[in-house]
């Protein structure tokens, strides 16, 4: 009646054991880190920067406990907080000798401590939040007019194209603020240029004016596409900085849109708030232009743009290219790394309407001639591509140049995560120090402890051996929560901490309706044996009634919750579950060990006086 099956204590007891490994890793801390990532796209991390890096510490007899190369770049592990400082400076110093022109970021940051073993069996500490375990806070605010002046400046650049394929003669296309004017000489033309435009570029809508001297033709955006701009702004911006963040290879990293035009960044376990703010900050977009052939022969630079370009031999030259841009970054659409007939690494991309156009237009007039992809990163260019037009093309092309196929996926990223939609700006600037979040962990730890101590004691006192059985349960069951955390990569913060004490008080509230049934049972005239099964079985509707009830709630919480009740919500359902094993298969099973193996059991110790 009260015995288990073999194969249900080795479940419990792999369980427990499982929940024990996963859950070490937390008790080993941190160690200081530097970590080493690429500054521009076109320069990758491998091995051969690894062993640069090594060599530098080697040369300067800097003590450090490993170096490992991962997605995110070169990370070494460095003894204390003194030797990190220094080994910075090294590394900074020798990859970087132009500090104003860095190829490589050189950031401080933290690694588990976790020995080799568990972390090759992927037992990782759970990630702790910005309250408690430092970091840094950003609000940054977009520039959304400058973000519908940038999309102007496409459409006027469309509203051009089309009036030139239509053969529409115009005194000039110019956007002013945020419109787009049209000039002409005479109203038939500007009536046949208005059909046209209407039925190509539906994102404008055309009113007719006369400033005194030309017939004018002014273009304003609708209303729903400065909205659908304002919205597409924010979500590109969010995406570029989850990029970017990737650098600085923050755990869990907060990065959300707060009202129409702010996104918060909350960076747990950042240092180096400098480099931080460095990396939010830049800027990365293509630009296509046509490259000023004359001036390229003669090497002169007067009214034109000049750019490096590095070569296939590996030397670096001078391009100069006319000012006037044909398609810009935010006008790629897709990109993908792949081969060019040749089986030389390409990138292949696709533009979207506007830029199809235009690049069709301009690739049908200027056969035979050279066109530049500029590649711009932290204000300066480069350009990553110059190569003859051998024929018309629109919206889909290949970019090759001077690539191994690391860059080109590299390449490839970048287009995809794009630039940029519009400038921000940090408006509020938060700094969470280590000692803050220590002091945070510290006093939660020790409320959960209280907490958890204060159920034990009573639990013990008013049921005796059976309040004894339902706090090791307990144990186990925050054993569970704390290794579910860890396996799963779950972030941690102070409501997290909350959830968890209230996951304790609940989980014992099941164990209270089993020991009150068993009780029952016994005032019944029940035997021992069939007190313990009848307690059990006719407590566990009830039990799973309440757990549901409570489940709802808390995924109302993780669906429809962010940030910090988001945190709260995870550890809530979690701990749910783990409960419900917990407080019920694991208690039973210590139970049935302590009374299942007997025949006739006399009496229980379920009260201040044993029930007989």
């Amino acid at each position: 009646m009260n015995r288990f099956p073999l194969w249900k204590y080795v479940l419990i007891g792999v369980v427990v054991a499982t929940a024990l490994i996963y859950t070490l890793p937390n008790f080993f801390g941190e160690s200081p880190a530097v970590q080493v990532s690429s500054g521009r796209s076109t320069v990758s991390v491998d091995t051969q920067l690894m062993r640069q890096v090594e060599e530098v510490l080697r040369k300067a007899s800097v003590d450090y406990t490993g170096a490992q190369l991962d997605a995110t770049g070169v990370r070494v592990r460095l003894r204390d907080t003194d030797t990190q400082l220094k080994a910075k400076d090294l590394i900074d110093r020798a990859l970087n000798p132009d500090p104003a022109n860095p190829v490589y970021t050189v950031a401080l940051n933290l690694l588990p401590a976790s020995p080799n073993w568990l972390t090759a069996i992927h037992a990782l500490p759970m990630y702790l939040g910005l309250d408690l375990r430092g970091g840094v806070h950003f609000l940054l605010q977009i520039d959304m007019p400058a973000a519908i002046v940038k999309r102007m400046d496409n459409l006027a650049a469309d509203v051009r194209n089309q009036l030139r394929e239509k053969g529409i003669r115009h005194g000039g296309v110019a956007r002013e603020g945020q419109t787009v004017r049209v000039r002409f000489r005479d109203a038939a033309t500007r009536e046949a240029a208005r059909g046209a435009l209407i039925a190509n570029v539906p994102d404008l809508t055309f009113a007719e004016r006369d400033d005194g001297q030309a017939l004018l033709l002014v273009g304003t955006m609708r209303p729903e596409v400065q909205k659908r701009v304002q919205e597409s702004a924010v979500q590109q911006n969010i995406g570029t900085l989850h990029k970017r963040v990737n650098e600085l290879g923050v755990a869990e990293p907060v990065i959300q849109q707060q009202g129409a035009d702010r996104i918060v960044v909350q960076l747990p376990g950042v240092q180096d708030i400098a480099r931080a703010k460095e990396i939010l900050g830049r800027t990365a977009t293509l630009e296509v232009r046509l490259v000023d052939e004359q001036a390229y022969r003669s090497g002169s630079s007067f009214g034109v743009d000049v750019f490096p370009e590095r070569r296939r031999d590996g030397s670096v030259g001078q391009v100069p290219v006319k000012k006037e841009v044909i398609v810009t970054g935010d006008q790629f659409v897709g990109a993908q790394a792949t081969f060019d007939q040749d089986n030389r690494p390409a990138v292949a991309v696709e533009l979207d309407q506007a830029g199809g156009r235009a690049m069709r237009v301009t690739t049908r007039e200027n056969l035979k001639h050279l066109m530049a992809i500029i590649l711009f990163e932290k204000g300066k260019g480069e350009a990553i591509s110059v190569a003859t037009i051998q024929g018309e093309f629109g919206s889909r092309f290949q970019i090759t140049g001077a690539f191994s196929p690391v860059e080109t996926n590299n390449l490839a990223l970048l287009i995809r995560a794009g630039a940029l939609a519009a400038p921000m700006e940090i408006i509020e600037e938060r700094t969470i120090g280590p000692s803050l979040g220590r002091d945070n962990i510290e006093k939660g730890f020790h409320a959960t402890l209280w907490g958890f101590l204060a159920i034990v004691i009573f639990m013990s006192l008013y049921y005796s051996l059976f309040g004894v059985l339902s706090a090791l349960a307990l144990a186990v069951n925050l054993l569970l929560l704390v290794a579910l955390l860890s396996l799963l990569q779950a972030t941690l913060t102070l409501p997290g901490i909350a959830a968890i004490a209230l996951t304790l008080g609940m989980a014992i509230d099941a164990n209270v309706l089993i020991n009150e049934r068993i009780r029952e049972e016994l005032r019944g005239g029940a035997t021992p044996q069939a007190a313990i099964a009848s307690g059990y079985e006719r407590a566990w509707g009830t039990i799973l009634d309440s757990n549901v009830t409570t489940m709802i709630a808390g995924l109302a919480l993780l669906i429809f919750g962010s940030g910090p009740v988001r945190g709260f919500a995870v550890v809530h359902v979690l701990g749910i579950l783990t409960s419900m094993f917990s407080a019920v298969t694991v208690s039973r099973g210590m139970v049935n060990l302590v009374y299942g193996h007997r025949r006739r059991v006399q009496k229980l110790a379920i009260g201040n006086t044993a029930w007989k």
